[in-house]
């Protein structure tokens, strides 16, 4: 078979309003050995429905903080800047992915995305709302480097692609899973217990970690499996 085409979500500068892309995510990809292709932000449903049937898989990127008012609060004042363009985009399109099943892959915002479509909440800011927290969830540059372990969920995708029971992981969030949907499995989690990746159960390939594979998965063997794995599940 060619290679899979990969739909890849962009990223928006709200004050420039403008797309761009971070290398990472596109090599990540090229390198694993599928084809990136930086996606449109639409909300036409027509031109949604199609991107889903057209492309054999999804990335789901990192960027702004959701909208809280997806899961159901209000926005606090510690909650990031947030995109609304990204908001309804992304939910339209997971909608379809996951109807189609198939294979997608959040990084960072992306996991966080997931669980919120899917019923689940966040920690808008975990400094402020756990602080009794020891991990360093929003590390300084450079972000190749890993900050802390998080341990893996035996019995789950991310344990059957790693194989191991815990790796390092850079970090660079202040939101996270504060509860989460009864469609995802936890399948790592850190020392303070916040969930570092999830599974949906009976779907071919719906896995998003909370850490940044697209910053290292050059000089790291287990995050290029992340890609490779996913990219493998596409074709």
């Amino acid at each position: 078979m060619g290679k899979p085409m990969i739909g890849v979500l962009p990223l928006y500068d709200n004050e420039k309003e403008s797309y761009w892309m971070l290398p990472g995510y596109m090599r990540g990809i090229e390198d694993a050995g599928g084809i990136p292709i930086m996606l449109p932000l639409t909300t036409d449903e027509d031109m949604i429905a199609r991107i889903a049937n057209t492309f054999d898989g999804f990335l789901f990127t990192g960027g702004q903080d959701l909208n809280p008012e997806l899961y159901g609060e209000k926005i606090e004042d510690l909650c990031g800047e947030i995109c609304k363009e990204r908001d309804l985009m992304e939910a339209a399109l997971f909608k379809h992915v996951t109807e189609l099943d198939k294979p997608a892959f959040g990084i960072c915002r992306g996991l966080q995305l997931f669980n919120v479509l899917l019923g689940g909440t966040l920690y808008q800011d975990i400094p402020t709302e756990r602080s009794e927290s020891k991990i360093n969830h929003q590390q300084n540059p450079p972000y190749t480097e890993p900050v802390h372990d998080v341990y893996i969920a035996r019995d789950t995708l991310l344990y059957n692609i790693l194989q191991t029971d815990s790796i390092k992981v850079n970090s660079y969030h202040h939101q996270g899973i504060k509860n989460l949907s009864e469609q995802l499995v936890p399948a790592a989690t850190a020392d303070d217990s916040l969930i570092e990746a999830v599974v949906m159960p009976n779907k071919k390939f719906t896995l998003a970690v909370q850490w940044h594979p697209e910053f290292n998965y050059m000089y790291d063997d287990q995050n290029f499996k992340l890609f490779l794995e996913f990219v493998r599940a596409c074709r």
